[in-house]
């Protein structure tokens, strides 16, 4: 039995966003290094496009994003802003995947606040339906969608060890003789946070005086959030583990966001041949990320698109929106 999340949930709802007047939103997602992850903020924003959103999409660049990619991005009608790297303190601390340390440069998105709130989505993830109801969401609090702890890379913590997962926490009891029960853990591919220069000074703060753990920022947030963090239903972030481990708790005809985060799912990387990649549902799911990839009605400068465009701003009673120039 999955937790009770209905108090969050009664509040999430799919009425279009409401225009805020004098106060702007904005997706925001995070990219790095000169690797094929440009892709994936492409689909994404074409993604965003397709299911009419009517925010925009800012990517946060280190400085080692060639221009080439920076223009691949706003020739896409991306939002591209630099920022500088930010490290943990330096020890022995083992990630789960090596390159998770750069990832601290995500926190730099909390000094972003020419908005007022913002959606921060991974480059691999997708975007199938709309989901701008969700800046709609009760301001000061920390929203996203509850991880899941039964794959091999939780093998480190006694969640994994005991067998214990908070997406079914009825078939394995948390044993007494360990304390508390632990705070809910959220992913951090997907959140919904309002950029504020306190928090920011703060953050940058504390992560400093903060051991590094195996998941970097994502345990970081997990622990600087707990007291804020509301979760949110996994149709807003389906991490694809959800599918083999969890699928009792997964309704995929009414899921709004994929993130491929299971290895060997990024669907310009895939081949089929890891573990569970076989499956239909992830063919199906890699096909659809394809789909929208590859339609050039979704290009920003196509005029089929600027005419959809249009008319999202109208059904949102007028919002406006001009691309900011490139901060890079």
């Amino acid at each position: 039995m999955a937790p009770d999340i209905s108090a969050v949930k009664a509040n999430v709802t799919d009425a279009p966003a409401k225009a805020v007047e004098g106060h702007s939103r904005a997706y925001v997602t995070f990219l790095a290094g000169n690797g094929d992850y440009v892709k994936g903020v492409v689909g994404l924003v074409k993604g965003l496009r397709k299911v009419k959103s009517i925010y925009p999409l800012v990517v946060a660049v280190l400085p080692d994003v060639p221009k080439e990619h920076r223009n691949i991005l706003t020739s896409q009608g991306c939002i591209v802003r630099e920022i500088q790297p930010l490290y943990p303190p330096e020890n022995q601390t083992q990630f789960a995947m090596p390159y998770y340390v750069i990832n601290y440069s995500k926190l730099r998105i909390w000094e972003f606040v020419e908005y007022s709130k913002m959606i921060y989505l991974d480059g691999d993830i997708q975007v199938f339906d709309n989901i701008d109801h969700l800046f709609d969401l009760p301001d000061n609090y920390f929203y996203a969608v509850m991880d899941c702890f039964c794959e091999p890379t939780w093998s480190h913590t006694q969640q994994y060890q005991i067998g214990y997962c908070q997406q079914c926490p009825d078939k394995v009891h948390w044993p007494s003789h360990l304390g508390a029960k632990p705070p809910l853990y959220f992913n951090a591919g997907m959140f919904v946070y309002e950029p504020n220069l306190d928090t920011y000074r703060d953050l940058l703060q504390t992560v400093q005086v903060t051991k590094p753990t195996s998941f970097a920022e994502q345990d970081f947030l997990n622990m600087y959030f707990k007291d804020r963090y509301r979760p949110i239903p996994n149709v807003y972030n389906l991490v694809l583990a959800m599918l083999w481990r969890h699928p009792e708790n997964v309704e995929l005809e009414k899921v709004k966001v994929v993130h491929y985060c299971a290895a060997g799912s990024k669907p310009w990387r895939y081949t089929g041949k890891e573990e569970n990649m076989e499956r239909e549902d992830i063919k199906k799911l890699v096909k659809k990320w394809w789909d929208i990839y590859e339609d050039e009605s979704l290009d920003y400068n196509n005029p089929l698109n600027m005419d959809r465009f249009t008319a999202a701003l109208f059904q949102a009673g007028g919002v406006k929106f001009i691309p900011a120039p490139s901060a890079a």
